[in-house]
């Protein structure tokens, strides 16, 4: 019985200790600007020539091409608060942390959880529809890219470009806006050929699937807004309504990017698609990212960030999902 656990063992230690190799070379190279941790702070892209880019609307969603493989733009480590996003409105796009009420935005720690318990980001080149009523959820789409989150054992560094693999999502109900959360892994990831879809995530990662739902479900709720709900009775949906989603996401980018459908605040200022009316040439890209501020050291953050919330467990329960 010894050996045979050992063996066990053994084989789990090589498994993780294998070299990852590489599979798919991308070559997006993020340029930080400003004082992170400071309104100034933001991260331009630019591309495989040097070009400036946007990472929402030039960086391809599929990394591959038999569409198996996606891109994802990191924009909060494992284990951090800052919440960094994609910023629609400015020109590029670049990656800044969010403001709310006049001040940079940091999600509280709900006990157990510290910071965001998966490398959280975006899918480039989809975009959620606010006009569209998804017909599963009854609800629009938040007019964002697509949510990833990523759950690899590495903690990815913010800016970089990934390259992953779906293997199902969450219908996430933020506000009465359909806010898709795509769960994935990053395809260099020791355990990524042996996660292929959602019931693998359960089999060999028991938990993590009920911690990520107890995480939406309760991150708000320190700053006094009520349990978030879930569509699907809170259940994760397959790979397979995954990437129909992300199709659909990605079709409602393209007709986006052509002009063709209006987006609410949103730059769509890029250098590389082909057709679009809102592409620029580079002197007129690089001039953007010329304009920000020099990259210095980063910015005090209060020690409250790190405080730990303790909520209502019995307002969670009394808040079903849908």
């Amino acid at each position: 019985r010894m050996l045979t656990t050992c063996g066990r063992v053994f084989r789990r230690v090589c498994a993780l200790s294998r070299p990852a190799k590489r599979k798919i070379t991308m070559s997006y190279v993020p340029e930080e600007k400003g004082c992170e941790y400071t309104a100034h702070y933001k991260i331009y892209y630019r591309g495989p020539n040097g070009v400036a880019i946007s990472p929402f609307h030039d960086i391809p969603l599929y990394a591959n091409a038999e569409k198996t493989v996606l891109n994802m733009v990191v924009e909060v480590p494992r284990w951090s608060n800052a919440k960094m996003e994609i910023n629609k409105m400015d020109t590029l796009n670049p990656v800044k942390q969010d403001v709310k009420k006049g001040k940079l935005r940091f999600v509280h720690n709900c006990f157990p959880h510290h910071g965001y318990i998966f490398n959280y980001g975006a899918l480039p080149q989809t975009w959620e529809n606010p006009n569209h009523r998804d017909a599963n959820t009854g609800c629009l789409g938040d007019n964002d890219p697509l949510d990833v989150c990523e759950i690899g054992y590495r903690v990815l560094k913010r800016g970089e470009v990934r390259q992953v693999k779906t293997l199902g999502l969450f219908a996430l109900i933020d506000e009465g806006e359909t806010d898709w959360k795509v769960l994935a892994i990053d395809v260099t990831d020791p355990q990524a050929d042996l996660l292929n879809d959602i019931e693998d995530v359960e089999k060999r990662m028991p938990g993590l699937l009920s911690a990520i739902h107890e995480w939406f479900k309760i991150y708000k709720m320190p700053a006094g807004n009520s349990p978030n709900k879930f569509a699907f009775g809170g259940k994760p949906k397959n790979k397979a309504f995954a990437d129909a989603i992300i199709r659909e996401a990605n079709q409602f980018w393209e007709q986006l990017i052509m002009g063709k459908v209006q987006g609410e605040k949103t730059s769509l200022v890029n250098t590389t698609v082909e057709g679009s009316p809102f592409r620029v040439n580079k002197y007129e890209a690089e001039g953007t990212v010329a304009e920000g501020f020099t990259h210095g050291p980063p910015g005090a953050i209060d020690p409250s960030v790190d405080t730990w919330y303790y909520v209502d467990r019995d307002a969670v329960a009394a808040v079903k999902d849908e």
